[in-house]
């Protein structure tokens, strides 16, 4: 916090906050009668909304007194904003802004006896936030004087002789210079020995611990051409230390790091092998592209000179990041499987290029001014062209780093370190943005060459340049980044033309007020490459294309890929190096609409239209300057389970966070990518977690590191994970949510001869198979499991005869029998032959509907067997294959001939996965034990889903998270985790007393649906519970109201459970028509007089079917995603305010106060809710509130 001093000599201790949407009324009440002379009528909402940086200084009881906004463009309308350049170079003398140095402040307000202190600190805090500004200007007009508190902190520019703006405004500007200087930086002395420990002694707890109390001493006495330590002055005072080394084994590095994009961090060599010789051009992806040489220095500002007289500069070739770099928009094939097949290692024979920082520290006050190290030394060592720092992983990201390019590690690289590199071209400050001309088209085929989709960059390019608009009349503006006058970036851009599908399929509304902009203000990121030595200007570079484009936001989406890793459509754009600067925008839960019942008042097509989904990543104006905080821990998810993916997702649209290091290992990789309504899918029961839709709009294969393989191992102490016995993953933190697997049972061996099933074949039963599987035996865990049993069917089973098994009595079996008889297998060839039950709890659980199937079973000519054990199978001439199985029964064993058999008889911890974790020494007691916090027993290895169990310690073995949503589990493990990395953490409320030995209560519902015999749509949506029989349930005197409508027979079965709460507890829906079902889970937890007065209506003999009921038009808001919201909002009306009867009126069912928050409600969402009259609160009639 910072002192200032009042005019009346009071003193307030402020501390700066960047400045909220919510702040505008306090802005508004801090306006003078100059205000609006100074910076003309204002609206502050809008500017907030627009502005580049705000910022707001508060007291210690948190009242803001000051704010301050500024933008990247003049605050009056004196010039276009994309040519306020070229206005200042012709008007004013000796004007040394550019666009990446200055800013303009649009407005000042601060309470009056503050304002002085306050304009000085809100500048000093500007300079401070943004290293690369220099100047911030203002222009007022020429007949005002600045306020009182300003007039201290500019000073007038020179006008240019012969310039008249004077007549009109005054520009004043404030130098850096003034208020947070660059720092002096020099080579360290001894003398500096005490300044220096007094950093280290704040910071470096760690290097404490490994290093003497003299150690710096030593660091600074033995300096050499090798060795050089230096230090950074304010003044007179040492603030910072840099120890540097010039020997760096770039080959060791080469082994963990991805160094082809940096010639291996070598001397260009007349005998280097960089890439494959066999690859052609245009498809490869190691290839080089000019940068920055050495050129004349006419026409390029005096530092970039000094940059290169110094040495600093050398010509260098380097390729383009978005061809290799992996985390940016990598595929979802498995990285071990992409380093097996490029076996091909570069080879430099040149010096080493590069020198390393070995220890840095700075002064928290002078932290964001590091960079000014590097002009120093660099000239130490004027043959390398590169700095590089390695950082341990753990460590939270400092400043220094953010503008170095994170080197991408091998997925199974076992360096303990991040590799982060600078070029000494990355020092040129004349990086400078403009539209793109014919001219620059030669510049542009060289930077690039090397990416597959240069074809398609330059036709956009082209067609900016010939027409400004696309083949179907859309507006496309393209823009290059040049240094010294080469090409080092272009970018290409459309205006955004389909805004109601991204504002009502997305949570765009998390980062911008649709309200304050206008519809060409949005435009389309269709290409972004920059040269990678100039990363750290890809914010600058973003921020000129909003400029220069007149745009306020930019989207990029990003399609899907098959598993071929090509784009299965043709709306996929460039790879794109802003990606991470960029946010992920989660997507919304669509209703699905009775078109046909809705009619006129159905959403136009915009909303409802069916189109390739994709993910979507923005940047606006006010998040330009928003800096995610990097995380580089390894965090290794095993298991692409529904609680996996909930996690991943999770962590990936934490907007403030950046995790470079999260991977996945799965057996079959990321889920989601395979083509919609593939027939294999309805194998398994769905758990309506996560759909394709889904999967296309996280595109987590853009954020997560795939390894394709299955853990065989943990060693806890090194902290890897073995994946198929032979290759390992390193973590620092390791998350296992593998869930349950079906397992291949061994037969008892029992003797059929023998009549019924003995206590002895029980007992056997089941056990786990451990010799080869035969080929015709599936058991069926997931997509890519199910795909391979649908392709060998096709081949070996569909045109031949023999019988199909499926053994076993879980839902799957169902599911499984029709998707054989969709199929076109016979029934009578299928056989469904179900185990003893291991509880009275059937999978249905539902007499009724176990009826219909039964019947439709022997409709189809589908044989049964009930309480069966697998006894033998036999295997006839191909040892490979069962030929024949038998069963022991109760009753009366038998046996069956058998083409293909088809195991859901037992779901347990893949034995592989149970052998990791047991040789781990993780405690496992019938399954993987954690806390109510996720945590095994060792602090780093965490646990979810299925796989696990609550210690005994809780007292609940009944409950485990298979009782709980998988993806609410998901969810809040994720939020259990981030505590550990979000430096911005909300307070927890503290738990009640005596609560901390009771397990969580999840509250999401659990779902299963899919297809049962006959072509029956099922679902089912209950609370968690522990399984109880339907029937037990029903003779509860709590129990509730059941209301049913059909019958399962006639496939048009209804029942929904009605807690005596009045609240949806439980749906189960069985019909011959598909129906929505997404909307019908979000009925559960509603209270019935939410549901059009459910009671009533059914009492009164007016509901007589709930599908059509659920359809009709008064539904549709229940749907909605910000439903939720609106009842919270007024659940909180009702708790504050007690509306007297008074207030209410005859005409107006719905008391005012909560009538008023229901209509803007359908007022802001009108889009999706045409079907609602909107008229004045008072004649609304919304659903009966009392």
């Amino acid at each position: 916090m910072t002192t200032i001093t009042s005019l009346s000599g009071r003193t307030e201790l402020v501390r700066p906050r960047r400045t909220e949407a919510h702040d505008a009324s306090a802005v508004v009440g801090l306006f003078t009668h100059l205000t609006e002379d100074i910076y003309g009528r204002t609206d502050v909402a809008y500017l907030l909304e627009k502005s580049t940086f705000a910022l707001t200084l508060c007291n210690e009881k948190d009242e803001a007194i000051a704010h301050a906004i500024f933008l990247d463009y003049p605050n009056w309308n004196i010039t276009d904003q994309s040519d306020w350049e070229s206005f200042l170079n012709k008007n004013y003398a000796n004007n040394k802004c550019t666009p990446l140095n200055t800013l303009f402040m649009h407005l000042f307000v601060a309470k009056e006896e503050y304002a002085a202190g306050c304009s000085q600190e809100m500048v000093r805090r500007a300079f401070i936030a943004m290293p690369e500004l220099q100047f911030i200007l203002l222009f007022i007009p020429s007949d005002e004087n600045l306020e009182p508190g300003l007039d201290g902190v500019f000073e007038k520019m020179m006008t240019a002789p012969g310039s008249t703006v004077d007549k009109t405004f005054t520009l004043l500007v404030c130098p850096r210079h003034r208020y947070h200087p660059q720092l002096h930086v020099r080579k360290a002395r001894l003398e500096d020995y005490d300044d220096l420990m007094q950093i280290w002694t704040r910071q470096s707890e760690i290097l404490k611990e490994t290093h003497s109390e003299y150690f710096l001493a030593d660091i600074i006495a033995c300096q050499d051409e090798e060795n050089q330590a230096v230090v950074c002055e304010n003044g007179d005072t040492v603030v910072g230390f840099m120890s540097l080394c010039s020997q760096v084994d770039v080959s060791l590095l080469r082994e963990s790091f991805d160094l082809r994009l940096f010639h291996g961090l070598c001397k260009p060599h007349p005998e280097d092998v960089p890439k494959e010789p066999s690859i052609p051009e245009g498809e490869d992806y190691s290839g080089e592209a000019e940068t920055v040489s050495s050129q004349n220095l006419e026409d390029i500002s005096d530092e970039d000179a000094a940059v290169q007289k110094d040495g600093v500069i050398s010509p260098t070739k380097l390729a383009l990041d978005d061809v290799i770099h992996g985390d940016f928009h990598a595929s979802a094939v498995s990285l071990l499987e992409a380093e097996e097949k490029d076996t091909f290692r570069p080879i430099y024979r040149g010096a080493s290029n590069a020198f390393c920082i070995r220890i840095f520290f700075i002064d928290e006050k002078y932290e964001t001014r590091s960079l000014d190290f590097l002009h120093y030394v660099f000239k130490l060592f004027p043959d390398k062209d590169f700095c590089i720092i390695l950082v341990p992983h753990c460590v939270p990201e400092f400043y220094l780093i953010r503008s170095f390019v994170r080197v991408a590690p091998s997925c199974t690289s076992q360096f303990d370190r991040e590799l982060y590199m600078f070029h000494c071209a990355g020092l040129l400050k004349s990086f400078n943005v403009r539209r793109a001309t014919s001219s620059d088209i030669l510049g542009v085929k060289m930077l690039i060459k090397t990416l597959a989709l240069n074809k398609s960059i330059l036709n956009d390019l082209n067609t900016f340049i010939l027409a400004r608009r696309d083949p179907d009349g859309t507006p496309v503006q393209a823009f290059v980044a040049e240094v010294l006058d080469q090409i080092v970036g272009i970018s290409v851009i459309r205006d955004e033309m389909d805004i109601l599908y991204i504002q009502t399929h997305y949570n765009i509304e998390d980062f911008i007020h649709f309200n304050d902009y206008q519809q060409e203000e949005h435009g389309e990121l269709y290409h972004f490459i920059l040269n990678p030595i100039f990363r750290h200007y890809t914010k600058h570079f973003l921020k000129e294309i909003l400029r220069l484009a007149h745009k306020s936001s930019l989207f990029y989406p990003i399609y899907p890929q098959c598993a071929e890793g090509k784009f299965q459509n043709p709306f996929a754009h460039s790879l794109t190096s802003a990606l991470h600067y960029m946010v992920p925008v989660r997507p919304r839960r669509q209703i699905v609409y009775p078109l046909e019942e809705l009619g006129i008042n159905a959403p136009s097509e915009q909303v409802s239209k069916d189109q390739p989904r994709y993910s979507l990543n923005h940047i606006n104006r006010k998040l330009i300057m928003e800096s995610k905080v990097s995380v580089n821990s390894r965090i290794v998810v095993v298991g692409a389970s529904d609680v996996g993916i909930s996690f991943l997702e999770t962590l990936v649209f934490c907007p403030h966070l950046k995790f470079n290091n999260l991977t996945l290992i799965s057996t079959h990789g990321l889920p989601g990518r395979d083509l919609p309504g593939s027939k294999h899918r309805r194998f398994l029961i769905n758990s309506h977690c996560f759909n394709d839709e889904d999967y296309a709009q996280m595109s987590l294969c853009s954020w997560v590191n795939v390894v394709v393989g299955k853990m065989t191992g943990i060693n806890r102490s090194a902290k890897y994970v073995v994946i198929s016995k032979e290759r390992r993953v390193p973590y620092d933190y390791l998350v296992l949510c593998t869930g349950l697997n079906y397992q291949v049972l061994f037969p008892t061996g029992s003797d059929i001869s023998e009549l019924p099933n003995s206590g002895e074949a029980i007992s056997k039963w089941p056990q786990r198979y451990t010799g080869k599987i035969p080929s015709n035996h599936f058991t069926l865990n997931d997509d890519q499991d199910c795909l391979k049993a649908m392709e060998w069917l096709k081949e070996n089973v569909l045109n031949s005869e023999g019988n199909i098994i499926v053994y076993g009595n879980t839902i799957d079996i169902y599911t499984t029998v029709e998707t054989f008889l969709s199929l076109g297998i016979a029934g009578s060839r299928i056989h469904l032959v179900q185990p003893p039950l291991s509880s009275n709890v059937t999978c249905l659980n539902n007499n009724e509907i176990e009826s219909a199937v039964q019947e439709a079973l022997s409709e189809a000519g589908v044989s049964v067997y009930c309480d069966s054990i697998l006894a033998q199978w036999s295997k006839g001439d191909d040892p490979d294959l069962i030929t024949c199985v038998a069963f022991t029964t109760y009753t009366k064993p038998f046996q069956l001939q058998c083409s293909a058999f088809f195991s859901f008889a037992c779901k347990r911890v893949d034995y592989e996965t149970f052998k990791a974790i047991n040789d781990a020494c993780l405690v496992f007691d019938g399954k993987l034990v954690i806390d109510t916090e996720f945590c095994t027993n060792d602090v780093s290895i965490r646990a979810a889903g299925p796989l696990t169990k609550y210690s005994r310690r809780y007292y609940a073995d009944e409950w485990t998270h298979s009782n709980f949503n998988s993806k609410e589990i998901g969810f809040e493990l994720a939020a259990s985790m981030l505590r550990l990395f979000d430096p911005t953490p909300q307070p927890l409320p503290k738990p009640p007393e005596g609560t901390d030995s009771l397990i969580p209560m999840y509250k999401g519902c659990k779902v299963q649906g899919g297809v049962l015999p006959r072509g029956y749509n099922y679902l089912h949506i209950s609370k968690p519970e522990v399984p109880i029989r339907l029937d037990l349930l029903l003779a509860l005197s709590d129990h509730g109201t059941e209301i049913v409508t059909g019958k399962a027979r006639d496939g048009n079965y209804f029942r929904m459970h009605i807690n005596k709460y009045s609240m949806v507890d439980s749906i189960t829906c069985f019909s011959k028509e598909p129906f929505p079902a997404s909307n019908y889970i979000c009925l559960y937890g509603q209270h019935e007089r939410l549901l059009n007065d459910l009671f009533y209506r059914w009492n009164e003999g007016q509901i007589t079917d709930l599908y059509s009921y659920l359809r009709e038009p008064w539904s549709m808001a229940i749907y909605h995603d910000r439903f939720i919201d609106l009842q919270k909002e007024l659940r909180r009306i009702q708790l504050s305010e007690q509306v007297p009867p008074e207030r209410q009126t005859e005409d107006s069912p719905v008391p005012p106060p909560l009538a008023v928050p229901a209509v803007r409600f359908l007022l802001r969402h009108g889009a999706q809710l045409p079907m609602y009259a909107r008229g004045r609160p008072a004649g609304f009639n919304f659903y009966t509130w009392k």
